[in-house]
């Protein structure tokens, strides 16, 4: 099959693109960032270098193609966040109308089927909508838990307070994902050949703050590392005080009370809060010391 990875080479990008390359498929990963296409290339895939906002470079690229695998970044800009990254969604969706392509895993997130209270997700929320219009179709989306790695931004903390926290209880299920099981989950999804849209949720691990200060305090020699619960106010100072732009600090401290209320996991309980992924909170702890 010829498949198209967006995402560069990053989390999900590599591992995913690694194995389909193993299985004989035909990759093309897209990158802004010419100086990724000898990486690309070394890996045995094609690189096409241009913007995802550019339509024109969406349309030659996806051209031919079997598949997609649609992410678009979590960052796109300091100011417009949710906008940006619903603009990008919308010159996918063109892209995939013009060239016809028949088959759409989205990378989406837990909560994404809420419009309020979720922060950055709110993005996926509406590109969901977007792709659910598209005729002719078939789309997976994919809604990822909690990333482990987003717990590397919290080592400063640890560090220099000796804790860890959210605004959010420690007693409260949090569904977890290693980017290894998101990158084989898409892998099986982008070769599927149903009709349709579904909903796939992908989790590694489904854990309390309690089980997860205790885990990955564990593993860098700090057993009793404490789960603090911040308050919103404490939460978005904090990432304030950290060098995170106002408008994403102020999004990620709405993701962490949506957390709090239940709106970002109501869905995945409701789908019977399913865990699939490989990877336990255990494992990641080992990958979390050797970068602490």
């Amino acid at each position: 099959m010829k498949i198209i990875i967006t995402g560069s080479l990053g989390n999900v990008g590599r591992p995913l693109a690694q194995q389909l390359i193993t299985e004989g498929h035909d990759i093309t990963i897209i990158s802004s960032n010419e100086s990724k296409k000898g990486e690309i290339e070394s890996l045995g895939a094609k690189a096409a270098i241009g913007s995802i906002t550019d339509t024109n470079f969406l349309e030659a690229t996806f051209k031919g193609a079997d598949a997609v695998f649609a992410m678009t970044p979590p960052n796109m800009g300091g100011e417009n966040i949710v906008e940006n990254t619903v603009n990008v969604g919308k010159k996918y969706a063109d892209a995939f109308r013009k060239t016809g392509v028949k088959r759409i895993v989205m990378l989406s997130s837990i909560g994404a089927e809420s419009p309020i209270e979720n922060g950055p997700i709110k993005g996926l929320h509406f590109i969901e909508k977007l792709y659910n219009d598209l005729e002719n179709v078939s789309v997976t989306f994919l809604r990822a838990g909690y990333f482990y790695i987003n717990f590397f931004n919290d080592i400063p903390l640890i560090k220099n307070a000796g804790i860890i926290g959210a605004n959010y209880p420690q007693h409260i299920n949090i569904p977890l994902v290693h980017p290894k099981d998101i990158a084989k989950a898409a892998a099986e999804e982008l070769l599927k050949t149903s009709e349709g849209n579904q909903v796939r949720y992908i989790v590694s691990d489904l854990r309390q703050p309690i089980e997860i200060s205790r885990i990955l305090g564990s593993a860098i020699g700090k057993p009793d590392l404490p789960w603090v619960e911040f308050t919103d106010e404490e939460s978005l100072n904090g990432m304030l005080q950290a060098g995170l732009p106002k408008e994403m600090a102020a999004l990620y401290s709405e993701m962490g009370r949506g957390l709090r209320t239940g709106i970002v996991q109501a869905d995945f309980i409701q789908h019977g809060s399913p865990v699939h992924g490989d990877i336990k909170l255990e494992e990641f702890a080992k990958e979390f010391a050797l970068r602490f």
